[in-house]
C-alpha cells in the first residue's frame, strides 16, 4: 500500500487502462477485420476473422492467470507489477508494428503473418494487462478503491473510445491504416511511462511456492471449451457448405439461421457444463444455480461481444461503404454503444439492490435485443447509432447486476475459483460468436453475392435472439431473497 495517496495517483495508477483499450479498440473492430478482408477476399472473411478471434482469445486466458501468478511472486527492484507492463508494451509496440507490415502482404502469407502476430500480441499485452490489474489492489487501501475503480472505468471507457473514434477511426478510414497502428503504438507507450512513475515497493521476498493446480485446471478447462467451440463449429461449416448449393435463398436463410443459434446454443450449454465439470466435478450438482447464471452470462455475452466485431462488415453490406471507408461510423458506433453503458452502468449496481438483480438483468436482455432489431433494420445511420444506444444501455445494466448476481450465487469460500470460470465464460462468448457465426454470414454471402451484407443481417438476427433466450435462462436461477428484497445487505455483495 501506499502510504499517503495524492491527485496525482490517481492518473498513474489508470492511464494505463487507456493505453490497453486502445490496442483493443484499434485491432478487434477496425484492424483486423479491414486487413482479413483485405487477404482472403468476401466470401470466406468472416471464417477466418473467426479463427483469429478464437486463438486470441484462449491465448487471452492462459497468459494473463500464467503472468499474474509470476508478477505475484516478482521480487525486481521495479516492484512487481511495472516489470510486467514495461515489458508487456515493448512487446505490443512490436507485435503491432508487425501487424502494420502485414498489410503490405498478400493472399494467405499477409493472413498468416496476422495471425501469428495478432496471437503474439494477446500475449504480450495480457502480460501488462495481469499486472495493471493488480495495481489497485496492491496500492489502494479498501476504503479508497471505489473512487480509483472510478477513474479506471472513465480511462477505460469514454475517454479511450471517443479518443479512437476522432483519431485513429478517421486514419484508418481515409487508408491510413498504418499511421492508424503508430497513433495507437505512441498513446500505449506515453501512457506506461505515465505509469512507471507508480510508487510501487519491490517484495522483499518471493512467496511461498505457488500451488500450480488453478493454473493447471484453468488449462483444462480452456483445452475443453476450446473443443467444444472447434468441433461445433466444424459441423457448422460442413452443414453450411452443402446447404448453400442446394437450398434456395430464402430456405438457406431460414436453415442457417436455425443451425447457427442451435450450435451457439448447443456450445453454450456444452460447454459451460464441461468447463464447470473439469473446475470443480460433481459440485456442479450442489451449485445448479451458478451452473445456469454462467449459462446466462455466456448467452448474452456471446452478442454483446461480437457485435462490435463484425460491425465493419455490417456496415459495408448494410450501407455501402467500401473496406476501409467502414472504420470511421463503425468507431463511432462504438463510441455511441460506450457511452451508453457508461451512463447506465454507473447507477445500475443500486438498481441491481433496489429491485434485484434478476429484473434488472431480464431488462437488459430485453433492451439489447431491442436494440439489436434496430440496427438491423435501420434505414440510415442515424437509426442506427439509435440502436447502439439501446445496446450500450442494457449492457450496462448487465455489467453490474449481472457480477452481483455471481458473487450472491458463489460459495463464500471459494468464490476466487468459481468467479475464474466466469471469466473464462467472458473471453469464450467472443471465441463462440465469431468462429461459429463468421462461417454463416460467409455461405450466405457466396450463395447470394448480389446482395451484399446479407449474411451479417442473419447473424445480428441470431444475436438479438440470443439476448432473449438468455433472458429465458434466468428462470432457472434462484435468487437468494435477502438480494432480490433490496435490504442494505446486498450492498456488499455488489
Amino acid at each position: 500500500m501506499i502510504k499517503k495517496l495524492h491527485w496525482y495517483d490517481y492518473i498513474t495508477i489508470n492511464i494505463y487502462w487507456v493505453g490497453l483499450t486502445t490496442i483493443t479498440s484499434t485491432l478487434t473492430p477496425l484492424v483486423g477485420p479491414i486487413l482479413v478482408q483485405r487477404f482472403v477476399g468476401e466470401s470466406v472473411k468472416g471464417s477466418f476473422l473467426g479463427s483469429i478471434r478464437l486463438w486470441t482469445l484462449m491465448v487471452a486466458i492462459l497468459t494473463q492467470s500464467f503472468m499474474g501468478m509470476l508478477s505475484d511472486r516478482s521480487t525486481l527492484r521495479w516492484g512487481r507489477r511495472r516489470p510486467f507492463i514495461f515489458i508487456g508494451t515493448l512487446l505490443d509496440i512490436i507485435f503491432f508494428g508487425v501487424i502494420g507490415y502485414s498489410a503490405s502482404l498478400e493472399g494467405m502469407t499477409g493472413y498468416w503473418v496476422l495471425f501469428a502476430s495478432a496471437t503474439l500480441l494477446s500475449i504480450s499485452s495480457n502480460t501488462a494487462y495481469s499486472a495493471q490489474q493488480a495495481l489497485i489492489p496492491d496500492l489502494v487501501p479498501q476504503d479508497q478503491r471505489g473512487r480509483f475503480s472510478a477513474v479506471k472505468v472513465l480511462f477505460e471507457l469514454p475517454v479511450t473510445i471517443i479518443l479512437v473514434a476522432f483519431t485513429i477511426g478517421k486514419l484508418i478510414a481515409v487508408g491510413k491504416l498504418n499511421a492508424g497502428i503508430v497513433v495507437a503504438c505512441i498513446i500505449l507507450f506515453v501512457c506506461m511511462v505515465i505509469t512507471m512513475l507508480v510508487r510501487e515497493t519491490p517484495l522483499a521476498q518471493a512467496p511461498a511456492r505457488d500451488n500450480w493446480s488453478s493454473f493447471i485446471r484453468l488449462l483444462s478447462m480452456t483445452i475443453v471449451f476450446a473443443g467444444s467451440i472447434l468441433c461445433v463449429g466444424e459441423l457448422v461449416k460442413w452443414i453450411a457448405v452443402h446447404l448453400e448449393a442446394s437450398a434456395p435463398t430464402t430456405a438457406l436463410l431460414v436453415y442457417l439461421g436455425i443451425l447457427g443459434l442451435a450450435a451457439m446454443i448447443l456450445v453454450i450449454g456444452l460447454g459451460v457444463w464441461l468447463s464447470v465439470r473439469t473446475a470443480v466435478g460433481n459440485a456442479v450438482r450442489k451449485n445448479k444455480d451458478f451452473f445456469w447464471w454462467i449459462v446466462y452470462r455466456l448467452a448474452y455475452l456471446v452478442p454483446a461481444s461480437n457485435l462490435a466485431a463484425f460491425a465493419i462488415y455490417f456496415l459495408q453490406g448494410r450501407f455501402g461503404y467500401s473496406n476501409e471507408e467502414a472504420a470511421e461510423p463503425a468507431s463511432q458506433l462504438i463510441m455511441v454503444v460506450g457511452l451508453f453503458l457508461l451512463f447506465i452502468a454507473l447507477p445500475s449496481g443500486w438498481l441491481a439492490d433496489r429491485f434485484g438483480r434478476k429484473r434488472i438483468l431480464f431488462t437488459s436482455s430485453l433492451i439489447s435485443s431491442s436494440g439489436t432489431l434496430i440496427t438491423i433494420l435501420a434505414p440510415n445511420l442515424t437509426v442506427l447509432f439509435i440502436g447502439a444506444s439501446l445496446i450500450g444501455g442494457g449492457t450496462g445494466l448487465f455489467y453490474s447486476a449481472n457480477w452481483a448476481l455471481g458473487t450472491d450465487l458463489v460459495p463464500k469460500r471459494e468464490a476466487g475459483r468459481y468467479l475464474g470460470i466466469a471469466n473464462l465464460a467472458g473471453a469464450g462468448a467472443g471465441a463462440i460468436g465469431a468462429y461459429i457465426g463468421g462461417p454463416l454470414a460467409d455461405s450466405i454471402t457466396r450463395a447470394v453475392p448480389e446482395t451484399p451484407g446479407l449474411g451479417y443481417l442473419l447473424l445480428f438476427a441470431i444475436y438479438a435472439v440470443l439476448f432473449l433466450i438468455s433472458s429465458v435462462v434466468l428462470i432457472k436461477i434462484n435468487e437468494p431473497r435477502e438480494q432480490s428484497s433490496g435490504v442494505d445487505e446486498s450492498v456488499l455483495a455488489s
